[in-house]
C-alpha cells in the first residue's frame, strides 16, 4: 500500500506515534498488514457463496469469466451489492425493531425513565399510520402507534406505511416498478434466498429486489425509528457543543458512548447527571463526569442534549490512547473489535451492553430496557470507580487550539421548517423561493463513514466546501457530520466558504450552509425534508425534479448501499467514492449508474477525487435547474397597480 497521510485532523498523528511508541497496533496498521488487498473482492468479482467456490471472475477477460456454476461478472457483482443491501436495512431495522417495542412497552407503562416528549409529533405520525386521534388520550394513540410501528417489520402483504409520505408521483413509480416494499423482514430475506446459488441469475432483477429491501430501510425500518426515537427523546432543535478529542477532561471521569442506539445513552446522559453518581464521582478524586461520544450514538446525545463529540469512526481506537478514558461503552454497529485488546494497555475498561454484539477483553452489562436507568447508573458506576486506576505516565490528551471546534447541531426536519418560515408560517417557501430565483443553486445531502483507504475527514471536507462555495446548501449526518463539525463547517462562521448567494440566504434565516441533521438512520430526515420540498410546490412534481443531489465520499459500511440504494430508488442523484463494489461488472456497473435512471429518475455514481465529485453532483443540480427552466436569469420587474389589475 502507497503511504500516505493517514488523517488530516491535526490531533490524529501524535496519538499515532504515541501509539507506535506503545506497541499498539491501529487500523491504519492493520491495513498495512493487508497489503495487497483482494483485487477481485474489492472489484466485486470474487464469489464464496457456496463451497464449490470461491470462484473468481477475472476483470482483464484473459481468465475465468464464469463461476463454477457458470455465474456471470455482473451475477456475482449484482449478488454481493444486493447481499450489502439486505445486511444495511437488516442493521438499521433491527435498531428500529428495538425502538418500537421499548416505545410500546413505554406506552403500556411497563417502562421506567420513557414516556412522550414530542405530543404533536405523536399526533401527526398516528395520523400518518391510520390512527384515529380525535377523543383518545395520549397513553392510548401511542399504544396504538406503537403496535402499528411493529407491523412494519413482520408484514407480508400490502405497503409499508410510510411510504404514502412520500410524493404521489414517487409512489406510482414504485407501484409500477413493483418495488413498494411489503414489510422489512420479508424484503431482507427474498433478497437472501434470491442471491443462493441457482435461484436469481439476473442482474436487473436482483437489483430490483435490492431497490425494494433498500426502500424498506430509508422509508420503513429507519423512518419508523427517528419518529419514534423523536417522539420519545424529543425532536432535536439547534444546539450549541464540541467536537474532538479535546473534549475528553483529565480531571474528571470520562466515558465514551459509541455505537448507534440511543436507549441506552439517553439513560447514560440522565445517570451521569444524578446527585448520586457526582459523589460517588468526586469521593474518587474527579471533579466530575464527562459524557463524550463517537460515531450516531454520539450524534443522538449531541442532538437532544448538547454531549460533545470525541470524533468520528476512526477516532475511536485513537480516543483510548490519550489513556483518560475510564469507560467506553459500546451498544452496536461500526464498533472495532481492537478496542477490547487495546484497552488492555491503559485501564479503561470496554463495556458492551446489548447481547447481539459482544467482544474479546471487553467487560458485558447487558442492558435491561426494563429498568433503564438502574443499568446506566450501573455502568456509570463502573466508569468512576475505575477513574483511580489511571496511569499519569499512559496520557496525552491533545491542548493545541484544533483539540476541539464548536459546532451546531439539531437540524431536524421540522426545525428547518419552523427557521425557515417561523411560528405562525412555518414553511419551506423560503427555500423554493430562493432556489428558484438562483440565491441557492440546489441542495446536496453529504453522509457517511471514514473510509480507511481514504485520509481520514478529507473527501468529507473538500466536498462539502466545494458544495457550499457554489452556492449548493448541504444537509449532512453520521461520521461526515463530525468531519463537516471538527473544521468549522456547522457553525454560521462557516459562510466564509459559501458563494454570495448562498451567504446571503444563511445571514437572513441565521443558519449555517451545513446543516448536521443526526445519526445514519436520520438520512430519513433528509428523505421528509425532500417530500416537503416538493410538496411546497414550484419544484416539480417528484423527489427526482429537483435540483439536488446525495454523496458518501468516505463511505465504508453495509449500511451506506442500503442507504445510497434507497436514495436513488427515491430519485435522488447519489455519488460514492473511495470504490465501489460492482466496478468489475460492466453491464451491472453501466445498469446502475446509467440505466437505472430510466426506471427510478435516480442513479449511481462514482468518483474517488472529492472535488470532482462535487462538481458531477452541481452539473446534475444544473441539468435539473435547466429542466425546471430556471437556467436563465429573470429580470426583476416592479410592477406598479395598473400591472397588477392586469394580473388579476
Amino acid at each position: 500500500m502507497e503511504d500516505k497521510k493517514r488523517s488530516i485532523d491535526p490531533v490524529v498523528e501524535p496519538l499515532l506515534e504515541k501509539a507506535a511508541r506503545e506497541g499498539i497496533k491501529t487500523a491504519w496498521d492493520r491495513l498495512k498488514e493487508q497489503d495487497p488487498q483482494c483485487g477481485f473482492g474489492q472489484l466485486g468479482l470474487c464469489c464464496r457463496h457456496c463451497s464449490n467456490g470461491p470462484c473468481r471472475i477475472d476483470p482483464f477477460g484473459e481468465g475465468p469469466q464464469e463461476g463454477v456454476c457458470g455465474a456471470t461478472a455482473d451475477t456475482i457483482a449484482a449478488r454481493h451489492f444486493a447481499r450489502m443491501a439486505a445486511a444495511g436495512t437488516a442493521a438499521h431495522s433491527d435498531h428500529a425493531r428495538q425502538v418500537c417495542a421499548t416505545f410500546l412497552e413505554a406506552a403500556e407503562g411497563k417502562v421506567p425513565g420513557y414516556g412522550v416528549k414530542d405530543e404533536m409529533k405523536l399526533y401527526e405520525l398516528a395520523m400518518d399510520l391510520g390512527i384515529e386521534v380525535a377523543n383518545k388520550p395520549k397513553q392510548e394513540i401511542a399504544i396504538e402507534v406503537g403496535k402499528k410501528a411493529i407491523q412494519i417489520f413482520g408484514s407480508q402483504e400490502g405497503e409499508i406505511f410510510l411510504t404514502k409520505r412520500a410524493p404521489i408521483k414517487r409512489l406510482e413509480l414504485w407501484r409500477k416498478q413493483g418495488v413498494v416494499p411489503r414489510g422489512v423482514d420479508r424484503e431482507v430475506v427474498e433478497i437472501m434466498h434470491r442471491t443462493h446459488i441457482g435461484v436469481d441469475q439476473e442482474y436487473h432483477n436482483i437489483i430490483q429486489q435490492a431497490a425494494r429491501c433498500s426502500l424498506a430501510d430509508g422509508w420503513g425500518g429507519s423512518m419508523i425509528a427517528t419518529e419514534l426515537q423523536d417522539i420519545m427523546f424529543g425532536t432535536p432543535e439547534p444546539i450549541l457543543s464540541k467536537v474532538n478529542l479535546g473534549v475528553l477532561k483529565e480531571d474528571q471521569v470520562n466515558i465514551i458512548v459509541h455505537g448507534h442506539e440511543p436507549l441506552l445513552s439517553e439513560m447514560i446522559v440522565v445517570a451521569s447527571r444524578d446527585p448520586e453518581m457526582l459523589a460517588l464521582a468526586k469521593s474518587k478524586g474527579a471533579a466530575g463526569i464527562n459524557l463524550a461520544g463517537i460515531c450516531c450514538t454520539a450524534n443522538e446525545v449531541l442532538m437532544r442534549h448538547g454531549i460533545p463529540l470525541a470524533g468520528n469512526f476512526l477516532h475511536q481506537e485513537i480516543a483510548l490512547i490519550t489513556g483518560v478514558v475510564d469507560a467506553l461503552v459500546a451498544d452496536v454497529q461500526c464498533v472495532m473489535q481492537s478496542l477490547g485488546e487495546i484497552a488492555q494497555c491503559y485501564h479503561t475498561k470496554v463495556i458492551t451492553t446489548n447481547y447481539r454484539a459482544k467482544m474479546p477483553f471487553a467487560s458485558h452489562i447487558q442492558f435491561d430496557e426494563s429498568n433503564p436507568l438502574e443499568s446506566a447508573k450501573k455502568i456509570v458506576r463502573t466508569a468512576i470507580e475505575n477513574f483511580p486506576n489511571r496511569d499519569p505516565r499512559k496520557i496525552q490528551l491533545p491542548n493545541d487550539k484544533d483539540a476541539s471546534c464548536e459546532l451546531i447541531a439539531g437540524f431536524s426536519h421540522e426545525t428547518i421548517n419552523y427557521l425557515l418560515g417561523g411560528t405562525f408560517r412555518a414553511s419551506y417557501k423560503p427555500l423554493n423561493d430562493n432556489i428558484i430565483n438562483g440565491r441557492i443553486r440546489g441542495i446536496a445531502g453529504v453522509v457517511g463513514c471514514n473510509n480507511i483507504h481514504t485520509t481520514q475527514d478529507i473527501a468529507h471536507l473538500a466536498m462539502v466546501r466545494e458544495l457550499i462555495k457554489h452556492d449548493v446548501i448541504v444537509l449532512t449526518t453520521g461520521c461526515s457530520a463530525m468531519a463537516c463539525g471538527k473544521f468549522g463547517l456547522l457553525t454560521p462562521e462557516a459562510m466564509q466558504y459559501a458563494g454570495d448567494g448562498l451567504r446571503s440566504v444563511c445571514e437572513a434565516v441565521g443558519i449555517p450552509p451545513v446543516l448536521h441533521m443526526g445519526s445514519c438512520v436520520d438520512n430519513t430526515r433528509i428523505l421528509m425534508a425532500a417530500t416537503a420540498v416538493v410538496k411546497e410546490g414550484g419544484l416539480g412534481d417528484d423527489i427526482s425534479d429537483l435540483p439536488a443531489a446525495g454523496a458518501a465520499p468516505e463511505w465504508m459500511s453495509e449500511k451506506a448501499i442500503a442507504i445510497g440504494m434507497y436514495f436513488v430508488a427515491s430519485g435522488v442523484y447519489t455519488l460514492f467514492g473511495t470504490n465501489f463494489p460492482t466496478l468489475g461488472a460492466k453491464n451491472l456497473t453501466k445498469y446502475l449508474m446509467e440505466e437505472i435512471e430510466s426506471a427510478y429518475g435516480g442513479k449511481w455514481a462514482f468518483e474517488n477525487d472529492p472535488i470532482k465529485g462535487a462538481h458531477k453532483m452541481i452539473e446534475h443540480i444544473d441539468k435539473k435547474r435547466k429542466a425546471l427552466g430556471l437556467d436563465k436569469a429573470k429580470e426583476r420587474v416592479l410592477y406598479d397597480m395598473a400591472m397588477r389589475r392586469d394580473l388579476g
